[in-house]
């Protein structure tokens, strides 16, 4: 299958670019980073570093960050975080133990997005974050320059939160201890290796001794599995359709979704091909006639950014699909559990909501119709998927949106056949 169709490629996972770029920003040194996404998403944080005094430029085939040696700069005016949820919350973790006031802002749908998560933990610093009183941004954060080592347990199973944290644990003096939800996307722990710092495994907990400085690195950022899975999903809906995506990441904590696409019936090949802290490698995927399955409340850490895309599947499959456990949904972009339903209903297909899940009654009559976005990105791109694969037409209300993550998904999605 793979070597028969020709491989499409998808922009830098934004996840990984995120973490890149702060570290290089901290570091001592130039850093230059390949294959950075161009999405708004990792704009906000070029942007934000910018803002706190690092030299960020385009070289071509690289960003060049000059790194600040850990000398970032308060601006006056707030930091406009746009609507990376991301963005804003591991600046957060960042500042916490800097001796720095800064104030972190974003649009109308970041200011809807819980931020009391992030800074409840970070609070084991000494530092004091100010929110608005339905503990969202904006976020001011009065870091506390001689911060200690803190024992910190993470409640909320959230890499931006157990990010957050390790990105404290850098300037603070002294031994750090994360225990609890730690088994999220480990991201920030693999370039913590890549950017020669130690952070520890003992036993379940992880723990960072510092103050540590990052070293400057030259890094290649993957193909985001994320993106992928839209593309991998159009031709899995379709029995006979097939699709490879090349040079996309395989980090275990993220291709969850490629065994999903075996439980729904569909043929998965992964070829890993790069090595690294990131590893990545070449997937392909064959359509056949689904048939329906049960995500558990377990699955979902893993499986977060693609459960819009497991409901699009379940309309195609013979049976009735089940997502639970996924009350997280709610507190992404939109709420994306009845965002999801709304526009699925919109389109012919017959779903129920719970407070943390969905299901999802296939295989679905589709439809003609025109669905609300919520400006939510991945709504916008699993629909795409959805009129592709079923032949209907479909009109989005914001196609716009998708450039947050996934500037030519449209391309991309016609480049199928």
């Amino acid at each position: 299958m793979t070597a028969t169709t020709p491989p499409l490629t998808v922009p830098g996972d934004k996840s990984i670019a995120h973490r890149a770029l702060i570290l290089a920003a901290l570091a001592r040194g130039e850093s230059r980073l390949r294959n950075v996404p161009a999405g708004l998403d990792v704009r906000s944080t070029q942007r934000a570093l910018r803002a706190l005094g690092v030299t960020i430029r385009d070289d071509g085939d690289a960003l060049v960050v000059t790194g600040s040696a850990g000398m970032l700069v308060a601006p006056r005016e707030p930091i406009d975080c746009g609507n990376s949820g991301t963005t804003i919350r591991l600046l957060t973790g960042l500042l916490a133990t800097r001796a720095l006031t800064v104030t972190l802002d974003g649009d109308a749908s970041l200011r809807a997005r819980p931020m009391r998560r992030v800074a409840e933990p970070l609070a084991a610093f000494g530092a004091r974050i100010e929110l608005t009183p339905g503990g969202t941004a904006p976020v001011v954060v009065h870091g506390q320059g001689d911060a200690r080592g803190a024992d910190v347990a993470i409640t909320v199973a959230s890499a931006q939160i157990k990010s957050a944290v390790l990105l404290a644990a850098l300037s603070a003096r002294g031994t750090t201890r994360l225990t609890g939800a730690l088994k999220t996307r480990d991201h920030t722990e693999r370039l913590f290796g890549a950017f020669g710092i130690a952070c520890a495994r003992d036993g379940e907990a992880l723990v960072v001794t510092g103050p540590q400085m990052p070293r400057a690195l030259d890094f290649d950022v993957p193909g985001d599995v994320s993106s992928a899975a839209f593309l991998l999903a159009a031709a899995a809906a379709v029995p006979g359709a097939r699709a490879v995506v090349a040079d996309v990441g395989l980090n275990p904590t993220r291709t969850a979704f490629f065994d999903v696409l075996r439980r729904f019936g569909a043929e998965v090949h992964v070829d890993a091909t790069g090595a690294g802290p990131e590893p990545s490698g070449r997937v392909g995927v064959r359509g056949a006639a689904l048939r329906a399955i049960t995500v558990e409340p377990h699955e979902v850490p893993g499986l977060i950014d693609e459960l819009p895309l497991v409901g699009v599947l379940g309309a195609f499959a013979h049976g009735t699909t089940v997502v639970s456990g996924a009350a997280e949904l709610r507190v992404k972009e939109s709420d994306r559990i009845e965002t999801f339903a709304a526009a699925a209903r919109a389109l012919g297909v017959e779903v129920e909501t719970f407070a943390d899940g969905f299901a999802v009654h296939g295989p679905a009559r589709w439809r003609d119709g025109a669905i609300v976005t919520a400006g939510d990105h991945r709504i916008a791109m699993a629909f795409a998927v959805a009129a592709r694969a079923a032949g209907v037409r479909v009109t989005l209300d914001d196609s716009d949106c998708v450039a947050v993550s996934f500037p030519g998904f449209a391309a991309a999605l016609e480049a199928l056949g």
